[in-house]
């Protein structure tokens, strides 16, 4: 109990942080992509996904795992091929379909989605 308390706190001075931060405009846009991650023990996880919504400096998409903020990643775009590392930075509550995610893109090539944004 005590950690899903934690999780929501954090989860709203996160929005927060986030509403603040937003850069660009946004696309509700259903893009397929991979997100690959090293686990902590085991080997490195990897994850198909689509985005919810994008702009020209990353996403929202909604996974099954929990990650944590500042959580270090690889997307690749499938429709495109493109790969970029990438953060968590925003982690909203959880789903029945998982937690949703605002992932921001480390070097973003604008054209990173393929999509006129």
């Amino acid at each position: 109990m005590a950690g899903n308390l934690r999780e929501a706190r954090e989860s709203r001075a996160s929005e927060s942080r986030h509403r603040e931060n937003r850069r660009g405009s946004r696309m509700n846009s259903r893009v397929p992509v991979r997100l690959e991650w090293d686990a902590a023990t085991g080997p490195r996880i990897s994850v198909e996904a689509h985005t919810r919504v994008v702009n020209p400096y990353g996403c929202m998409v909604v996974l099954e795992q929990s990650l944590d903020l500042e959580h270090r990643l690889a997307l690749t775009n499938l429709a495109t091929h493109s790969s970029n590392a990438a953060v968590v930075v925003w982690k909203g509550t959880p789903r029945p379909d998982g937690w949703e995610y605002g992932i921001e893109l480390v070097a973003p090539d604008m054209d990173f989605w393929g999509l006129e944004l």
